[in-house]
């Protein structure tokens, strides 16, 4: 397998870390991984893409090796890393690319392309379209529940005795084995003294207390002009019901929907299935 090169650029809200295959010439793929994962969650798809791409897996803030929220701010805010994927976009030059997001990263993604219409190619979107969102019947209970949550920062940070028992826990979180977790596993590992503890940030496990109402999405969803194709699982991930997909794919005026057996990871479990539907879509 093609072993990716490190990169690291600076933004305003820090250094944010990445992952590259292929030719630093070709047309960027700038990739951005689902929540508590990082860069290395793209190892198995990003070389099959690499042969007319140039790939770049981000860190997104609070993740792998990019950098943590300031200690003066309580919790991330998923509509603002489009700043952080522009940000990151200005410092790496890309004036035009095309944009992958998986789950977490798609809803960002999805955001993005709305954002910068003119800096997207195309829109390649797994297990998401858009971020999760807010049809009003939840907004009170998920407003205390997450300011409730702050308690959990007072826990001492979770200490594992080797790389193996890390990947372990992992496992048992579900939707990954452990060959195909500990890339992920490892990216996310900082070693302190014999032991290793998390890298991410314990803050990106605060709900956010707002989210976005569904109705405001579906606006932005109707700004995306890049064609887009949007795989998802099947059967499908409970959280992204085909009614509510399918609602916010009528939104967007380029889109074409596929489907792969599951899980949530489709890059991960079936990495050559999704790059035959990638890789097609990208050379259209």
């Amino acid at each position: 397998m093609t072993e990716p090169i490190e990169l690291r650029a600076a933004t305003p809200f820090g250094d944010l870390a990445a992952l590259q295959w292929g030719n630093a010439h070709a047309p960027p793929l700038l990739a951005l991984h689902g929540w508590l994962d990082n860069a290395a969650s793209f190892a198995r798809l990003a070389p099959l893409l690499a042969a007319h791409r140039r790939v770049i897996a981000l860190d997104l803030p609070g993740h792998g090796h990019s950098a943590h929220l300031p200690t003066s701010v309580h919790r991330y805010n998923n509509l603002d890393q489009v700043d952080h994927v522009l940000d990151f976009a200005d410092a790496l030059k890309l004036d035009r690319f095309d944009l992958l997001g998986h789950s977490l990263g798609a809803g960002i993604a999805s955001l993005t392309a709305a954002a910068a219409p003119a800096r997207i190619g195309k829109l390649l979107l797994i297990e998401g379209l858009g971020p999760l969102a807010d049809d009003g019947s939840q907004t009170l209970s998920r407003w205390r529940d997450a300011h409730a949550q702050r308690e959990t920062l007072r826990r001492p940070p979770r200490v594992f005795a080797s790389a193996d028992i890390a990947v372990r826990a992992r496992v048992a979180a579900g939707g990954l084995d452990a060959d195909e977790a500990r890339p992920i596993v490892e990216r996310n590992l900082r070693k302190v003294d014999a032991a290793f503890t998390w890298r991410s940030d314990p803050r990106l496990r605060l709900s956010t207390p707002l989210r976005i109402e569904e109705h405001q999405l579906r606006r932005l969803l109707a700004g995306i002009d890049a064609p887009t194709l949007l795989l998802l699982a099947e059967p499908a991930t409970p959280y992204l019901p085909p009614t509510l997909m399918e609602a916010r794919a009528a939104c967007v005026a380029r889109i074409r929907i596929a489907h792969i057996a599951g899980p949530h990871h489709l890059h991960i479990r079936h990495p050559h299935e999704t790059a035959d539907h990638a890789g097609e879509f990208l050379q259209q």
